[in-house]
This record gives C-alpha cells, structure tokens and sequence, in this order.
C-alpha cells in the first residue's frame, strides 16, 4: 500500500506526484516505441514476402508469449519488484529494436529474424503490460487511482494517434529509422521507470505451486463484480470488432483512399483520448457500474451506426463516438480491478485481465473476419453491434453486483 497521504493532496492529479508522473511518462515511451515498430515491421515484411499470411504470423508471434506466458507473468509480478521487471522488459525490446536496426541497416535482416526477434518483444510486451497495471495503483493515494487509470489511458491513446503516423513518415527514410527512434524512446522508458521511487511492503513470497499459479483466476471468479467488469469487456470487444474491416469500408463502401482509411483507424483513439482526458478531469464518482453498462450499449449503437453508414462523416463520427465509450468502460474495469485487489494478488489479476483484453483484440479480428467472409461485411459488423447490446441484457441479469456498484473507491462524506 501506498504510503499516508495528506488529505489535502488526496484529490490532487495524478501527475502532481512525480512516481506517477515518472510512470506516465514511461508508459507513453514504451507505447509510442511498439505503435511505430508495428507499423515498421509490417511495412518491412510486407515488403520482403509479399504475403499477408506472414502479416498474420506476426500478429500471433506476439498474441502467443502473452497467452503461454500469463500465469508465470502473474507471479513474477506479485514475488519481485515492479519497477525492475517493467525496466528489463523495456530494456529487452530496446536491445531487439537495436538489433533490428542493425540488421535493416546491414541487410542481413529476413523475414525469419523479423519473426524471431518480433517473438522476443511479444514475450517482453507480455511481462510489461500487466506489470506496469499491478504498479500503478501505490504509485497514488487510493482516491485518485480512477483518476489516475483515466491518465494511464490518455497515454497508451496519445500513442496509438502519435505513434503510427510518426513510423509512417520516419518509414519514408527507411526501417532502420524507425528502429533507432523507437529503440531509443524503450531506452528513456526504462531510464524514467528506474527512477520512481514508491515504498512497499516485502511481498511473501509463498511457495511456487499449482494454487498461487490459478490464485489470480480464483480471486476473479470470487469477486463477481470483477468477473463481471472483465467478461463484458471480452465480449463487447469480441463482438464489436469493426475496426478488423476498416480497409473493406474504406475502399468498398466509403469508396476513399489510403488517406481515409488512416483517419478512420484514428477515429477510435480520438474520441477515447478526448474521454480519458475528460475522465482524468473530472473522475465518475457514482452508478458507475449502471454507466460501464451504459457506456458498453453506447459501443454497440456506435458499432451498428457505422455497420450501415454509407457516409464517410457520419463513420467518423461514430467510430470517434466508439472509441469514447469504450474508454469509459476500460477506466471502470480497470480501476475496480486495481481498488478491489490486494497488491500481494494485483499482478496475478492484471495478467488474466490482459490475457482477456489481448484475447478479445484478437479473436475479435477473427471473428469479424469470419463472419465477414459468411455473410458479408455489412451483416458481420451489424451482427457484432447487436450482439453486443444482447450480451448487456445478459450481463445485468448473471452480474448484478457489477450493475449495482456506486462508487470506485471510498464514499464520500
């Protein structure tokens, strides 16, 4: 736990506490790093192959260390220190996109290397993540962490909007670019991560065993509010996955060009940079579970408003409108999850939690792309639309503790 916090301070911003301003910083780095290497490598072994089936390959050389990985992930988490393990894992993709670079820049680099070393960095991403999530929360006073989650959103979006467009034209160049430029941002990451300084207490580090591998999933599925904030989030990601046929809409439907296809993919990360900057202002401070629910039906309309629009304004519009409620149903889930866990646990529940958002990113994809090849793109994403707000009606009755939460985090006075 963090340490006593003035009362005077307690609803301050997050950023007024420099651990946090340090972790803020950090995770925007790392972020802005791994945007532009995706996009980087994409291009790069796009170039060398030829073939969209090596693209897929790179997209499960980094979904498969997370989903092998996430119970080892968890414990490491909650037996050692935080800040270290955020910092090597940040230095691990630094030194791989150092060695990307160097290959791109003396061509020897193929798409065999690509894939290995692209496996490498998975394997980092998948220790990071749910790291960076356990460390936060005694990185402020317990009253300000939905502020702060809202803050730690606002980076990983500013990195999504920044982060590709900046690889893209650095691309122009050429990859060995885009290497160093994102190899240097993990360096400063892993620089402000080892700066912050945040008492807490010795861990116990119980035995390794079967039990403290599964204590993560057993804790969620004890607290029904938790089980429930995830499980909704799974499915309406799953189900809503418009953002998989934007390059269909684009050509086929809005009839635009590449240029509308980038501002239909920021579409997104625009309206939830707007709302976490909202958010961090001005905190939810009660029905919050009645509004995750509400916010996740505004993610259904959005997703159905876009399945049959034929304007490439009103899609905008709605994939902005997608992108804001998303962000307040992340906020909701992940400051429950970080407020009603104990930080000895908080590790272990933040890798299944990140095993159930990386899950949902992906097979959501498949499924779009599924159903889009069954039935057509437009039926596919109204499909999703709706079956998502079926998913809601479900959800309010199997989860009523989720639907009845007030408040995250202590009542007022």
């Amino acid at each position: 736990m963090p340490a006593p916090v003035p009362e005077s301070t307690t609803l301050s911003s997050p950023l007024s506490h420099p651990p946090f301003r340090r972790f803020w910083l950090g995770r925007l780095a790392s972020t802005l790093a791994y945007q532009m290497q995706g996009v980087a490598v994409g291009w790069q072994i796009y170039a060398l192959t030829g073939s969209a089936w090596y693209l897929g390959l790179v997209g499960l050389a980094q979904f498969l260390p997370m989903f092998l990985l996430t119970l080892v992930v968890g414990h490491t988490a909650d037996r050692y220190d935080r800040r270290r393990i955020s910092a090597i894992c940040q230095l691990i993709q630094g030194v791989a996109l150092t060695s990307l670079a160097v290959g791109s820049f003396s061509g020897w680099l193929g798409k065999e290397a690509i894939l290995c070393i692209v496996f490498v960095i998975g394997a980092a991403r998948a220790f990071e993540g749910p790291t960076m999530q356990a460390l936060f929360p005694a990185l402020v006073p317990q009253e300000v962490i939905p502020r702060a989650a809202a803050w730690s959103a606002s980076a990983n979006q500013t990195a999504s909007i920044v982060g590709p467009a900046v690889g893209g034209i650095l691309y122009a160049v050429g990859p060995t670019t885009v290497y160093a430029v994102a190899a240097f941002l993990f360096f400063a990451a892993v620089l402000s991560i080892s700066s912050i300084r945040v008492a807490r207490p010795t861990a116990k580090r119980e035995p390794v065993s079967i039990k403290s591998l599964f204590a993560g999933i057993a804790f969620i599925r004890s607290r029904r509010e938790i089980l429930g904030a995830i499980s909704l989030d799974l499915f309406a990601v799953l189900l809503g996955g418009a953002t998989a046929l934007l390059p269909v809409y684009a050509r086929d439907i809005l009839f635009t060009g590449p240029w509308g296809l980038g501002l239909l993919r920021a579409a997104p990360a625009i309206g939830a940079l707007t709302m976490s900057v909202f958010l961090a202002r001005t905190p939810l401070r009660r029905r919050v579970g009645r509004t995750m629910f509400a916010s996740v039906a505004i993610f259904g309309v959005g997703t159905i408003v876009f399945a049959v629009s034929t304007s490439f304004t009103l899609s905008m519009g709605a994939l902005i409108v997608l992108g804001a409620a998303d962000v307040i149903s992340v906020v909701i889930r992940s400051s429950l999850v970080q407020i009603e866990t104990p930080d000895e646990m908080r590790g272990r529940v933040s890798a299944v939690n990140a095993m159930f958002i990386g899950t949902s990113n992906q097979l959501g994809e498949f499924e779009s792309g599924a159903t889009a090849a069954l039935f057509g793109t437009v039926p596919s994403v109204l499909i999703g639309g709706i079956g998502t707000l079926l998913v809601i009606f479900i959800w309010m009755r199997l989860f009523p503790q989720l639907l009845n939460v007030d408040t995250l985090g202590p009542a007022e006075e």
